[in-house]
């Protein structure tokens, strides 16, 4: 098996995290809370798509799906190609508020432009150095790596909250 298949692996077990994640909720359930500080399965679900989609893009050389597929607008906030949500405080979280097919929809156009730079990847391209800042430099592959650890952790506490919101909405 190939590397890039393991990685397309990945990213499509982040896919259907979010999906089972946000499938059937409405406004409440998706901005549901367990206390004021907390993220939403809407806030995680928009902010692990974000950081994929800069990430990914900026490795792939291309510019974000958030900008060309004008998803800034679909959710009511700014083009700022940065923004993701990183440093977000819980004012910022609570006005993350689409619906369902919208955040399902979003992921799943960053993620099919995941996939589709994915095809093109080679052992040469997973081993490009992209970020010289660090000890040792890190390449592509552990840049993808990266990505789906900190996308997995975020569906994961998406799919920890859907399971608290079926008990008690």
């Amino acid at each position: 098996m190939e590397g890039k298949e393991l990685l397309k692996d990945g990213y499509m077990r982040i896919r259907e995290l979010v999906d089972m994640s946000v499938d059937g909720l409405g406004a409440e359930g998706l901005s549901y809370r367990p206390e004021p500080g907390a993220n939403s399965i809407a806030w995680l679900t928009w902010h692990l798509t974000r950081g994929q989609d800069r990430q990914v893009s900026e490795i792939a050389g291309i510019e974000q799906t958030w900008v060309t597929g004008r998803w800034h607008n679909k959710f009511g906030m700014e083009p700022n190609p940065q923004h993701d949500g990183r440093g977000d405080g819980p004012d910022e979280v609570a006005a993350i508020r689409p619906d369902g097919e919208l955040l399902v929809a979003h992921h799943h156009a960053v993620s099919d432009r995941t996939f589709a730079y994915l095809d093109t990847v080679d052992a040469n391209e997973l081993d490009r150095i992209v970020d010289r800042s660090y000890d040792p430099p890190v390449s592509v592959g552990i840049r993808l790596i990266s990505i789906i650890s900190d996308n997995i952790q975020h569906a994961g506490q998406a799919r920890y909250l859907r399971g608290i919101v079926d008990r008690i909405l």
